[in-house]
C-alpha cells in the first residue's frame, strides 16, 4: 500500500484516517494474538470443566425453542399472503436501496451530504464516534443495521392475528436478537474498538479475553457478566452499614431490629418486607442512599426481614412457610422486642407481593397486627404485567420447574440474566463491549455491585409465584389458596400507600393502578419519577425526580394521571406524613436487645452467602 499523503492526515496531526485502521506493530500483534488465543483456552476449560464433571447442565435449548416458536407464528402471517410478503420484502429492500445511494453520494467529494435512511433513537448511546457518521463503510453498517432492525419491529407491530403474549413475546426477541448484532459489538465493525485494537497491537483482547475466563469461572461454568469493580465493597463494611441487631433466625429469615437516631419514636413500629429475588440492602446501600437510616432519623422503629439464599435444603418451603417463617415471625420479634401489637410494613416488589397475599391470609386467620401497609412497585394483579411476563407461559414455567427439581433451586445466575435482559441494551452489551473488547475494567458502583448479588429461588416457593402470579393471576381473582384458604384481597381493609415508578419495566405504573382496585380499604396511589430501583430509592437530599399524587386509583390509568398533581423531588416526605396521619403517637426511642437477647449485629449473616 502506498504511503497516505498530507490530505490523510488528521486535523489534530495524529495518524491519518487510513493509518488508524492498520496494524502498527505486526510482531507484536502477533504474540498478543498468540496470548489471546491462550486465554481464550482458559476460557473454554472454564466452560466445559464444570459440564465434564456434572455439575452443570446446560437448558439452552429450551428458550431457544420458546423464540424459535414465537419466530415461526410471526412468519407465518407474512408468509401466508403472497401479497403481504412481498409487501415486507419491498419495503427492507427499499430501504436498503436508500442505504446504498446515501453511501455512494458520501464516497463523492463533490456531492452534498446525504440524510440517513434512519436516526437512531434518541439516548442510543452505541453510535457516538464520530467514524459512524464519517466513515463510509461504517456509516453504512450503522444505517443497514437500523434499516434491518426497525423493519424486524414493524414487522411485529403489523402483524395481525398475534395474541397479546406471543405479540409481546415476538416484540421482546426481537429486540435481543437486534441488540446482539448491532455493529457496535464487534471490533472489526465498530471503528472505536478497530481503532483501539490496533492502537495497542491486540493487547485489549488479551486483558479482554483473560477477564472473559475469571467471570466464567466466577459463575462456575456459566458467564458471571461483571458491571462494576466489586473489590471496594465489603457488606457490613461499606454497604448496609445502619447499625442494629439480629434479633431473630428461622429457616428461612432473620429479623434485623436498627438502632434508633431520635429520643423518640413512633409508637408503632415499621416492618420490612424485601424481596428474596434480590438482597434487602438496596434499602441500605449508603448513608446517603439508605432509606432504612432515614426512615430511622424520621423516628420509626425500623425492623426488616433478611431473606435467605437458599440451597438444596430449603426446596420445599412455598409461599406459606415464607409467610409463617419469615412475614409472621418478624411480626413476632416486632412483638417481642418492642411490646407492640400494632405495626406499619412494607413491602417491595415480590416482598409486597407477599405480603398482600399474607395480609389477606392474615385477616380471615384474625391476625389483625399489621395497621398500614405500604407497597413499593408491587404488582397483586397480574393483567399488564411488565417484561418478565415474557418468561411465563406453560411451557416456559414447566422448564423452569424442571430445571428446579435437580437442585431444589433455581440458580442466581439465571434469574440475575432474565433481570438483565430486560434492558440488555444498557446491563449487557456495554459491558460485553467494555470488558471483553475494549479489555477494560469496569468503574467500582455500589448499586450494581448489589446487582450483581444474585439470589438463589426456592423451587416450591418460585413454582408458586409464577403460577399464582403470572401465569393464573390467582391472587387478584381471590382464588389464591394458602394454609388451605383462598384468600382475597378485599379482605385487607387496612390503609394502603401503592407506590408506582414511572419507567418501571417490572411493575409497571399502569398495572400496580389496576392493583389498587381490589384491596377492600383506601388506597393512596402515587407514581414516583424513573424506574423500578431510582424510583424507589431517591432520598430528599438528592433533589431528584419527582412523584404524581391524584384522586382514588379507579377508572382509566390515563385520565387519572393527567389529572394528576406534580410534585418536585423524592416521595419520601409525602409518606412520612401519610404514616404520620395513620398515628403520630411518639414514645421513647428502644435499642435493640433491651428485651430480648440478640444474635449479633447487622446485616447479619443470610445476606452475607452469596451464590
Amino acid at each position: 500500500m502506498s504511503k497516505p499523503d498530507d490530505s490523510d492526515k488528521a486535523e489534530n496531526g495524529g495518524p491519518s484516517a487510513i493509518e488508524q485502521y492498520l496494524v502498527k506493530d505486526p510482531e507484536r500483534f502477533a504474540l498478543n494474538m498468540a496470548r489471546m488465543i491462550e486465554q481464550a483456552g482458559k476460557a473454554a476449560s472454564a466452560w466445559t470443566e464444570p459440564r465434564e464433571k456434572g455439575e452443570v447442565r446446560d437448558h439452552v435449548a429450551e428458550p431457544v425453542v420458546d423464540m424459535v416458536k414465537t419466530f415461526s407464528k410471526l412468519s407465518e402471517y407474512w408468509l401466508g399472503d403472497p401479497q403481504r410478503a412481498l409487501e415486507a420484502q419491498t419495503r427492507l429492500f427499499a430501504g436498503y436501496m436508500t442505504v446504498w445511494a446515501n453511501a455512494i453520494q458520501k464516497v463523492n467529494p463533490n456531492a452534498e451530504a446525504p440524510q440517513d435512511a434512519v436516526q437512531p433513537e434518541r439516548g442510543d448511546k452505541r453510535f457516538q464516534d464520530p467514524e459512524w457518521g464519517r466513515n463510509a463503510f461504517f456509516d453504512f453498517l450503522k444505517q443497514a443495521y437500523l434499516v434491518t432492525s426497525r423493519w424486524a419491529n414493524e414487522l411485529v407491530e403489523h402483524a395481525e392475528g398475534l395474541d397479546e403474549h406471543t405479540r409481546h413475546k415476538a416484540s421482546f426477541y426481537v429486540k435481543q436478537v437486534s441488540n446482539a448484532i448491532a455493529p457496535s459489538n464487534f471490533i472489526l465493525t465498530n471503528p472505536e474498538l478497530f481503532r483501539e485494537t490496533m492502537a495497542s497491537n491486540g493487547e485489549n483482547l488479551v486483558r479482554g479475553m483473560k477477564m472473559l475466563a475469571e467471570d466464567i469461572a466466577a459463575g462456575r461454568g456459566d458467564l458471571k457478566l461483571r458491571q462494576a469493580d466489586y473489590t471496594p465493597f465489603e457488606i457490613g463494611k461499606n454497604i448496609a452499614t445502619t447499625p442494629g441487631k439480629v434479633i431473630g433466625r428461622s429457616d428461612v429469615a432473620e429479623i434485623i431490629q436498627y438502632d434508633p437516631a431520635t429520643e423518640t419514636v413512633l409508637k408503632r413500629p415499621l416492618l420490612i418486607c424485601p424481596p428474596w429475588i434480590n438482597k434487602f440492602y438496596i434499602l441500605d446501600l449508603n448513608p446517603q442512599k439508605s432509606f432504612i437510616r432515614w426512615a430511622i432519623e424520621q423516628g420509626h422503629t425500623v425492623f426488616v426481614i433478611s431473606w435467605i439464599n437458599p440451597d438444596e435444603r430449603h426446596g420445599a418451603k412455598g409461599w406459606e412457610a415464607y409467610i409463617r417463617e419469615g412475614l409472621q415471625f418478624g411480626l413476632d420479634m416486632v412483638e417481642k422486642a418492642t411490646g407492640e401489637k400494632e405495626v406499619n410494613a412494607i413491602g417491595y416488589c415480590v416482598g409486597g407481593t407477599l405480603l398482600g397475599a399474607a395480609l389477606a391470609l392474615l385477616a380471615q386467620e384474625g391476625d389483625h397486627r399489621i395497621k398500614s401497609a405500604t407497597f413499593f412497585t408491587t404488582q397483586v394483579d397480574f393483567t399488564y404485567a411488565g417484561d418478565l411476563k415474557v418468561f411465563v407461559d406453560e411451557d416456559q414455567v414447566a422448564a423452569v420447574e424442571r430445571s428446579m427439581s435437580e437442585k431444589g433451586y433455581l440458580d442466581g445466575t439465571k434469574m440475575a440474566t432474565a433481570f438483565n435482559m430486560l434492558r440488555s441494551g444498557d446491563l449487557i452489551w456495554p459491558y460485553v463491549v467494555n470488558n471483553y473488547m475494549r479489555g477494560k475494567e469496569p468503574l467500582p458502583f455500589d448499586l450494581l455491585y448489589w446487582n450483581s448479588d444474585s439470589t438463589r429461588m426456592a423451587a416450591a416457593n418460585h413454582s408458586f409465584y409464577l403460577r399464582n402470579c403470572y401465569l393464573e393471576n390467582n391472587l387478584s381473582r381471590g382464588v389464591m389458596e394458602l394454609a388451605g384458604r383462598k384468600v382475597s384481597l378485599a379482605d385487607i381493609t387496612i390503609p394502603v400507600y401503592n407506590l408506582a415508578t414511572k419507567e418501571d419495566h417490572i411493575a409497571p405504573a399502569l398495572s400496580v393502578f389496576l392493583g389498587s382496585q381490589f384491596f377492600g380499604g383506601d388506597v393512596e396511589y402515587v407514581m414516583a419519577g424513573s424506574g423500578h430501583i431510582a424510583g424507589v430509592v431517591n432520598p430528599p437530599a438528592a433533589r431528584k425526580y419527582q412523584y404524581w399524587t391524584g384522586g382514588k386509583p379507579v377508572g382509566d390509568f390515563n385520565a387519572w394521571l393527567a389529572a394528576a398533581h406534580e410534585h418536585p423531588g423524592s416521595w419520601w416526605t409525602h409518606w412520612q406524613h401519610w404514616i404520620e396521619n395513620q398515628d403520630d403517637i411518639r414514645v421513647p426511642a428502644r435499642k435493640p436487645g433491651k428485651r430480648m437477647k440478640t444474635l449479633g449485629d447487622a446485616p447479619g449473616s443470610y445476606v452475607k452467602v452469596r451464590v
